[in-house]
């Protein structure tokens, strides 16, 4: 298989559980820029099946504690997925941005997510 996240070496691996993996970033936006994989290999989150939406979920909330307490200058989170060409995946499989944020880290941080598109973020 071609899939770079079926195909990273175990030093990349930071956490895992029995269904997900964690990476950091290798083009983060912020500091402590995480990656949370899924071990099977699928295309998007809406492939995922209920017990890996359980796992991914308490997945994020454990990540979140652990880069909280290890930076306690972290404010706040984006939590991003990119499903499809047409919204900007470029990996063909599953992964869920993990990305803290911190007070002052850009000047006018309202609308978050919807600067995806640029000119529809403020609002």
């Amino acid at each position: 298989m071609d899939c770079i996240f079926c195909n990273l070496s175990n030093d990349r691996i930071i956490q895992e559980n029995e269904l997900f993996i964690v990476i950091n970033d290798g083009y983060p936006v912020t500091q402590y820029h995480q990656l949370i994989i899924p071990k099977r290999c699928v295309k998007t989150w809406f492939e995922l099946n209920e017990k890996e939406l359980t796992s991914l979920n308490n997945l994020l909330h454990k990540q979140k504690y652990v880069l909280e307490q290890e930076n306690p200058s972290i404010t706040g989170f984006n939590i991003g997925m990119n499903c499809g060409e047409d919204a900007g995946q470029t990996v063909m499989h599953c992964h869920v941005h993990l990305i803290p944020r911190r007070k002052g880290d850009m000047d006018e941080p309202r609308g978050g997510v919807r600067g995806v598109i640029p000119e529809k973020q403020a609002y």
